[in-house]
């Protein structure tokens, strides 16, 4: 497998040319500052600083490209809105309030035809125990369901759009929603402790979660809704967990461990651990795939990560308190 250089010593190659930054913009959030940077990744230059809604903790961008929804979590007082950002214009054009639907976190743009939200923005909704879709063309939050789970923190959506996978992190759970004609059906897989960060492998068969409170990887067959291994990553507090975009791996950021852990996604193995600085929160990993972008929270700065040496090939200052990213045109 291509990793086994990387344990048998490729490391001492990451001194040389690695992966050159991809072509298009990083969008941070800086939660403490209550921004959203839009960087140049390949000089590492931050181009602007937009002021968002308290607290904002994740970041998506529309469908179209032109726009960033943000999620304003809020700090001690709950948060319940969204900021509409023009990238282009760095600017704010509209702040959405969400009413009852306080401690808006995670959040996903569906694509232009993809089911019936899509070019829609699908957030969670803590405080509500709900998942809710804004429209940006109607400008209007339009659509919301119910989990009935305590602390619905992070949703992903398969490429047609059709199913939803949330963590649950109070109940212990990950609900799957499946569109259904008119209306949507829940099935809720319980897995360990306090699952926070999920993603879906590329070819959409298993949902991966971490753990925050105990350390594993719950793997989930979707198609069964149930769990069908459970992966000891050795983690403290489990943040983030994303797949390589060839599926190949999966990383988990540890935020007490200050570490990026890298997980065979075959032999559900630990291969490395990746110390990156004080507390490692949110993962991104751009369409071209080479390189995994980590946020250090309390180091505020971004660290990128080459992936095919799985090392630290540049950092980024960006602002107080980094977490949430996205990829812009």
């Amino acid at each position: 497998m291509r990793y086994a250089a990387v344990i048998a010593g490729a490391l001492a190659a990451s001194a040389g040319v690695g992966a050159q930054a991809p072509t298009g913009t990083l969008l941070v959030l800086n939660k403490a500052e209550s921004t959203l940077a839009i960087v140049d990744p390949r000089s590492g230059t931050v181009l602007g600083r937009v002021p968002t809604g308290e607290g904002p903790h994740e970041v998506a961008v529309s469908a179209d490209g032109r726009l960033a929804l943000v999620t304003n979590y809020g700090a001690a007082t709950p948060g319940a809105s969204l900021s509409v950002i023009d990238v282009a214009a760095r600017k704010e054009v509209r702040r959405v309030e969400l009413g009852a639907l306080r401690r808006p976190h995670g959040i996903v743009v569906l694509a232009g035809g993809a089911g019936p939200l899509g070019g829609k923005a699908v957030f969670t909704a803590e405080s509500a125990r709900a998942i809710a879709a804004y429209d940006p063309a109607a400008n209007r939050v339009d659509w919301q369901f119910e989990t009935g789970q305590d602390v619905t923190h992070m949703v992903v959506a398969s490429r047609d759009g059709r199913r939803l996978f949330t963590s649950n992190m109070g109940s212990n759970t990950i609900g799957i929603l499946e569109a259904t004609g008119p209306g949507w059906r829940q099935r809720l897989v319980t897995v360990g402790p306090g699952p926070e960060g999920l993603d879906l492998s590329p070819d959409e068969r298993e949902l991966w979660t971490a753990h925050s409170r105990d350390g594993g990887v719950s793997v989930v067959d979707v198609a069964a809704g149930k769990v069908v291994h459970t992966i000891d990553a050795g983690t403290r507090r489990a943040n983030r967990l994303k797949f390589t975009r060839d599926g190949d791996m999966a990383l988990v950021s540890d935020l007490d461990r200050g570490e990026v852990v890298f997980i065979d996604a075959k032999s559900r193995r630990v291969i490395k651990r990746l110390p990156v600085g004080r507390m490692a929160e949110g993962i991104l990993i751009p369409p071209t795939g080479d390189r995994a972008y980590v946020a250090v929270t309390s180091d505020n700065r971004i660290a990128a990560i080459d992936l095919r040496t799985l090392d630290v090939v540049q950092t980024i200052a960006t602002g107080e308190g980094p977490d949430g990213m996205a990829w812009g045109r």
